[in-house]
């Protein structure tokens, strides 16, 4: 059974709110559904791609780093990087399965696949790693370097290079192909460190109200019949509908804060320092039916952060996306900064998606009060009213156009054609957060 005694980690950092083209699945078990992405292979090579030779297709195994042409579930084919192979049980020498990073997509959609769905008259291999590094560092600009480094931090802006290559070393193999968490059977995107004793699975099987994971569906059914959770351990402090969300303390449920943690990994591709789960309180969204309360999100924040972060993780669960959870999520963390009197800002850095995510929240708010409010209204105002950091504020009227710099001070201007046509473009808020429904006292007050 998942649970470790050990005072693990748990992950500080913004999550990249899963978008509309996310592709990995969320299906009820055993009826899996696939999203194609969003951009079709040309086959064309980068400008600044390193020196290749063309290795055909009489000499295998291939090797890792090798960069072939291979048919995805839309029967496309698309440029890959093989990432690492393994020797298939009872094959020949040359019988390998090859875990493959596609080159044009996420990290998410890396997998392991068999020979036949490789384009094997495609095949290109790096010469000299070592000898072409340095030859390409010679011939690219400062300019094109500059280009690369961004396009391989996307979502993790706080490392370094070397921190970087560490971090996609350590994770490059995805090590939970699937988990069945409730109803649901749900393809993971990301490695996630589970104990060593877990290392041979490929599926986990996860109690979805305490959060135990087992190697085997017989050892999940055992568990359910003897566990009497029906909801995530801790209080419930909002309950609308169908919808409540429990406050988790993780000093005093170490165990499921620490399996909550291995669970959003397995979505959550950003590294960042690791603390202990004491030191947070988790925040678990539900849909309650009279089956019980099942998780579809959660966010995490620090119990005391000196840097008015309200928001340290996010993550609504695949079979979850686009119903509006996540931006209720990022709702539900302001309202808690209102109760605490306090302004608040998510963990950064925030990743591509996750400011995309934010600022989209932003945007809605602060338009939706400039609509209504009559007269001039500072951002000091505007910050006191949303609990949103000045910071935000100024940055997000910014990118509308909607602030001027006059005589030393920043001024609002707020048109009410330019408000509608912004409003517009913004589209839905997501679900609503029915404040009297929050019963809640703030952390420093429980002691």
């Amino acid at each position: 059974m998942g649970s470790i005694d050990t005072s693990t980690r748990a992950e500080s950092g913004s999550d990249p709110i899963p978008t509309p083209n996310s592709t990995a699945n969320g299906h009820h078990a055993g009826n899996g559904s696939v999203h194609p992405p969003a951009v079709e292979s040309t086959g064309a090579t980068a400008e600044n791609e390193p020196f290749r030779k063309r290795k055909g297709s009489g000499v295998l195994p291939l090797e890792v780093g090798t960069r072939v042409m291979c048919r995805w579930r839309d029967g496309k084919y698309h440029p890959v990087k093989v990432i690492e192979r393994r020797k298939l049980p009872c094959g020949g020498a040359n019988d390998y399965e090859y875990y493959v990073h596609y080159t044009e997509f996420n990290r998410r959609l890396d997998e392991w696949v068999k020979l036949e769905q490789l384009d094997l008259n495609s095949v290109e291999t790096v010469v000299d790693e070592k000898v072409e590094d340095k030859v390409t560092s010679l011939k690219m600009t400062r300019h094109q370097k500059r280009k690369i480094d961004e396009t391989h931090v996307e979502g993790h802006e706080e490392l370094d290079a070397a921190s970087l290559r560490e971090h996609e070393e350590f994770t490059k193999v995805k090590n939970i192909a699937t988990i069945e968490l409730g109803r649901y059977e749900i393809e993971t995107w990301y490695f996630s460190p589970f104990p060593p004793e877990y290392n041979d699975c490929s599926k986990l099987f996860f109690c979805e109200f305490c959060l135990n994971f087992m190697k085997r569906k017989e050892q999940l059914q055992r568990h359910m019949r003897k566990c009497d959770l029906k909801h995530p351990p801790g209080d419930e402090i909002y309950r609308s509908g169908t919808l409540s969300m429990f406050e988790v303390d993780g000093k005093k449920n170490k165990v499921y804060g620490q399996n909550l943690c291995y669970l959003a990994k397995l979505f959550l591709d950003h590294k960042t320092l690791y603390y202990d789960v004491d030191l947070f309180l988790f925040y678990v969204l539900c849909e309650c039916d009279d089956r019980g309360c099942h998780m579809v999100g959660y966010f995490s924040k620090e119990k005391h952060s000196e840097e008015s972060y309200n928001l340290a993780c996010i993550l609504t669960l695949p079979p979850y996306q686009r119903k509006g959870y996540g931006k209720f999520l990022i709702a539900f963390s302001y309202e808690l900064s209102k109760k605490e009197g306090k302004v608040g800002t998510p963990e950064r850095p925030l990743s591509d998606l996750g400011m995309l995510s934010y600022r989209g929240y932003w945007t809605r708010v602060l338009l939706d009060i400039l609509k209504k409010h009559k007269g001039n209204i500072s951002i000091k105002e505007l910050s006191d009213m949303t609990a949103i950091k000045a910071e935000d504020i100024l940055s997000t009227l910014q990118g509308l156009e909607l602030i001027q710099y006059r005589k030393g001070q920043h001024v609002i201007c707020a048109d009410p054609k330019v408000l509608d046509r912004l409003l517009k473009a913004a589209g839905r808020g997501g679900l609503d957060v029915d404040v009297s429904k929050l019963i809640w006292t703030p952390y420093k007050e429980q002691n």
